[in-house]
């Protein structure tokens, strides 16, 4: 992070979390940079990067990744009451809970959030392909989807300020 200001414990937290479960800054700015492209030709990394910082200092956003970390390790670690255990071990498409906290994060930058989500989500490109790969026995039924949402919402973000919102 760039700028100089405190970071909370919250904060901290959520950010030691994502790269304990091996996502890092650069794989969800890989992803607005999937996102966005296309839309902005100068596009660089470092834009993408910075707008993924901003969205992880918003408070609603570091909860619900440690919310939904916690849930998966949980699941991992078989510590959950049936039928949760199955239902979120196995990622039941009907479940959509991960879906909702994913929602939480999407909607912090308005409605364009929706449709990056929605897209990115079907898509599972970088990162999220990995997430998604039950092979590794580690569950990411919360993790795939709140840094798809994280990287929808920096995209938002970053649509936003370059139509000149400068309260984002």
């Amino acid at each position: 992070m760039a700028e100089d200001r405190k970071v909370s414990t919250l904060e901290k937290t959520a950010r030691d979390w994502l790269v304990e479960r091996g996502v890092t800054i650069d794989d969800i700015a890989d992803l607005v940079y999937y996102l966005q492209s296309k839309y902005h030709e100068d596009l660089s990394m470092d834009d993408c990067r910075f707008n993924v910082n901003k969205v992880l200092t918003k408070r609603e956003v570091q909860n619900a990744v440690i919310t939904g970390i916690q849930m998966d390790r949980l699941a991992e670690k078989k510590m959950l009451e049936e039928p949760l255990q199955s239902t979120i071990e196995v990622d039941e498409s009907l479940y959509g809970i991960d879906e909702i906290i994913a929602f939480s994060i999407v909607n912090v930058y308005g409605s364009i959030g929706f449709t990056n989500y929605g897209y990115i989500d079907k898509q599972k490109p970088g990162i999220l392909q990995k997430l998604n790969d039950k092979s590794s026995g580690e569950c990411h039924t919360f993790l795939d989807d709140i840094v798809g949402a994280i990287a929808a919402a920096a995209s938002s973000r970053l649509a936003h300020t370059i139509a000149g919102d400068n309260e984002v």
